[in-house]
């Protein structure tokens, strides 16, 4: 256990403490803002305030995790050993930046609850980050930050034994359409064979009668493949599906009807099974709330997972209305057009509100693509996906972080836009675990 001093405990400091010391790199920790007791602390220990009470283990501290609330605020972003960082601390201090306030600042998502303008679908924006502007989105550099700390502390401590925490990868699929053509309804069916006739696109009419009178399988019906490759590679594997009402935004099978049930159902024997809340959601509770019980309706059991649909998610609103519906871990995090690391880790972390000025029980699981960022938004092939794969498992591999993946059950279609895509899957299946 390494005992932990600062002038003040706040929920902020114990929040990130806990997060960089106990969950990345498994190291117990408390704390105590009592001189006397840190000078009678035998044991490894570290000064987090603004100077050094002796010769020990001193981090210049940053007044970020002793405010409340938000300020907007310069950051200068320099160079430690070629990983950008900022904070910086002092020639006093054991290391050359704060990195618990930095990392606070990144995995808050404290520049989000700033004022910024939202994309067409009311979501923050890449582009606006820091990670992006000073290009460090591809890195988590906070758990690299963690490993540098780590260093350091050997050096320190050479007598602590240190653990260390392994690699896993976690693959998520989100089934925006089940089905491409079969259990629509009447309507939709007859409007999309019309308008498929009017515009030409023959490959699609034979395609939609094929599958609607059962000569070929449906092509968004991939469930087979996935659950295949999750059972030869041996891979954890999260399916959330989408059970809304059918807006503009939500065109999946009814949940009404009942092969698509038999679906869901049959994927809760074979893997974890999540919710995708719809659209409208992002600032409904209401909303969030039937589309919970009507999954746990289907499957029986309580949802304990979710990943909001076109990664609509506004801080701390969504989050907050998840907490209440007592789910327990959250996918969303993420950007649609970019691969990356939205907070800059690599590690599931709790959500902490600011607003509440608390750590909550929700966890995130952040993850590091998705197949139609790479198809639709970077415009690479199966091919250069692949490359990008690659790098990105290699920074999470690097600090034995948790590598998580989202694909859509029609990117293995090899259908229309997915031509090319069904290997890349599998591929990238053995990329992560190898």
């Amino acid at each position: 256990m390494i005992l932990i001093y600062t002038h003040k405990i706040t929920p902020r400091v114990r929040y990130i403490f806990k997060h960089i010391f106990t969950r990345t790199l498994l190291i117990p920790v408390d704390f105590t803002s009592k001189i006397q007791e840190f000078v009678a602390h035998n044991g490894p220990k570290i000064t987090y305030t603004k100077t050094p009470l002796g010769n020990e283990f001193f981090v210049k501290s940053n007044n970020l995790l002793f405010e409340q609330g938000v300020n907007d605020m310069e950051i200068v972003i320099q160079k430690w050993e070629k990983i950008p960082c900022f904070f910086k601390t002092g020639p006093k201090s054991s290391i050359p930046y704060d990195i618990f306030a930095a990392s606070f600042y990144l995995i808050s998502r404290y520049e989000e609850y700033l004022p910024h303008v939202k994309d067409t679908h009311g979501r923050y924006t890449a582009a606006q980050s820091l990670a992006f502007k000073y290009q460090f989105l591809e890195k988590p550099v906070v758990d690299i930050w963690a490993y540098k700390l780590l260093a350091v502390l050997k050096e320190k401590f050479p007598d602590y034994e240190f653990q260390q925490r392994k690699y896993t990868f976690i693959s998520t699929v989100d089934i925006d359409n089940a089905y491409a053509y079969k259990y629509k309804s009447l309507v939709r069916g007859v409007g999309g064979f019309f308008n498929d006739l009017l515009q030409i696109r023959l490959l699609r009419v034979w395609s939609r009668f094929a599958a609607i009178f059962n000569i070929k399988k449906d092509p968004f019906d991939t469930f087979d493949t996935i659950l295949k490759v999750k059972k030869e590679q041996d891979v954890n594997t999260i399916f959330f599906f989408l059970i809304g009402d059918y807006t503009t935004f939500d065109t999946n099978v009814s949940a009404s009807k009942n092969k698509f049930r038999l679906l869901i159902k049959a994927m809760v024997d074979y893997a974890s099974v999540g919710l995708h809340p719809s659209y409208f959601t992002m600032n409904n509770a209401s909303l969030l709330k039937k589309e919970k019980e009507r999954l746990e309706g289907i499957i029986k059991m309580p949802i304990q997972r979710s990943r909001q649909h076109y990664l609509r998610f506004s801080l701390p609103e969504t989050y907050q209305n998840l907490i209440d519906l007592e789910v327990a871990e959250d996918y969303s995090m993420g950007y649609a057009s970019n691969v990356g690391f939205r907070a800059s880790t690599c590690t599931p972390f709790y959500f902490y509100d600011i607003d509440f000025e608390m750590q909550t029980p929700l966890k995130i699981f952040p993850f590091a693509l998705m197949d139609t960022t790479l198809n639709d938004y970077m415009k690479l092939t199966p091919r250069q996906s692949l490359g990008r794969i690659r790098d990105l498992k290699n920074e999470v591999k690097a600090v034995n972080g948790t590598f998580i993946t989202l694909f859509h059950n029609e990117s293995l279609s090899d259908y229309l836009r997915w031509k090319g895509w069904k290997r890349l899957y599998d591929s990238m299946v053995k990329i992560a675990i190898s």
